[in-house]
């Protein structure tokens, strides 16, 4: 089995990855932007850095020398208030990691998790991997660009880029639709403000997306491709919000807070996996309502 390096190790991915990688038999080392005060499940050792430090990252590369790197680490929520932190992490640091990489040497595969959030307002239809990128926000522009610099680095390094479309689980923080709901309805809350009821995601299980980004890491026929990480289902918030009530047997007002609908919102994100379900015959093993009796402790 490989060393495999995750980048942003104790973020809510990065937690989930680790324990497949590790179960599977790989040794799991991380890099975290912060100290690391809650133990992360597989981790056999990490090492604190900001990515934006060129010079600090290659040294943290060449003492841990890892043979796969799993590139997680970055501003993931689209509504983050410093538009300069987002470009600097996603861009920035996320080349500079590609630097140190190819620098170092002795990889067999990098992931990259870029986000369908490129693809931006596409009305209708699943999207698959040739649909052309045209973001329309800021974190999207920034993992359009992210992909921009990788492929200069496609002759020095075997990259994958992942996109993974929506996706949820325990240990997802409530800045996200579905753990904020959840957490009201954990809460008894009587009442909750959302933003647009409306958008419809592809919403993934994060146990299915770790398993996605496990299979790409090992399958030397991911090199150099892109995928899709989706369910293949798109459901709209007022569908997950039905289901929340129906598993939870927990009713609650939901009511439209205008401050919370964002300009240039992506109204359908809905993905088509036959890529990857083709390169790796991975395919999804819980669906939307599992995932969600799970964060409600029904599951």
């Amino acid at each position: 089995m490989s060393r495999v390096l995750i980048t942003g190790v104790d973020g809510f991915t990065g937690r989930h990855l680790s324990t497949v990688l590790a179960a599977q038999g790989h040794e799991v080392v991380g890099i975290s932007h912060s100290p690391i005060t809650r133990p992360v499940e597989g981790l056999s050792d990490w090492r604190t850095c900001d990515l934006a430090d060129a010079a600090a990252l290659k040294a943290v590369i060449a003492d841990l020398r890892p043979e796969k790197v799993a590139h997680l680490a970055a501003i993931a929520f689209v509504s983050h208030g410093v538009v300069e932190d987002i470009y600097r992490t996603n861009i920035v640091g996320s080349r500079n990691l590609l630097e140190a990489v190819a620098s170092v040497g002795g990889v067999d595969a990098v992931l990259l998790a870029s986000s369908a959030n490129i693809y931006g307002n596409r009305v209708s239809g699943a999207i698959d991997e040739s649909v052309a990128p045209d973001p329309v926000n800021d974190y999207a522009v920034s993992k359009v660009a992210m992909e921009f610099v990788a492929s200069l680095y496609r002759e020095r390094l075997p990259i994958i880029i992942a996109r993974p479309f929506n996706y949820t689980g325990v240990g997802q923080s409530a800045d996200f639709v579905i753990p904020k709901i959840v957490d009201h309805v954990l809460r008894g809350a009587s009442t909750i403000e959302l933003g647009n009821l409306d958008v419809a995601r592809d919403f993934s299980d994060v146990r299915d997306v770790v398993q996605a980004y496990a299979t790409l890491l090992t399958d030397p026929a991911a090199v150099g491709e892109v995928f899709n990480i989706c369910s293949g289902e798109a459901h709209s918030l007022r569908d997950v919000i039905t289901m929340i009530k129906d598993i939870s047997g927990h009713d609650f007002e939901v009511t439209v807070n205008p401050a919370f609908v964002r300009k240039n919102e992506v109204k359908m994100l809905w993905g088509d996996r036959s890529k990857i379900e083709a390169t790796t015959g991975q395919k999804p093993g819980h669906g939307l309502r599992d995932t969600l009796g799970w964060m409600l402790g029904k599951g």
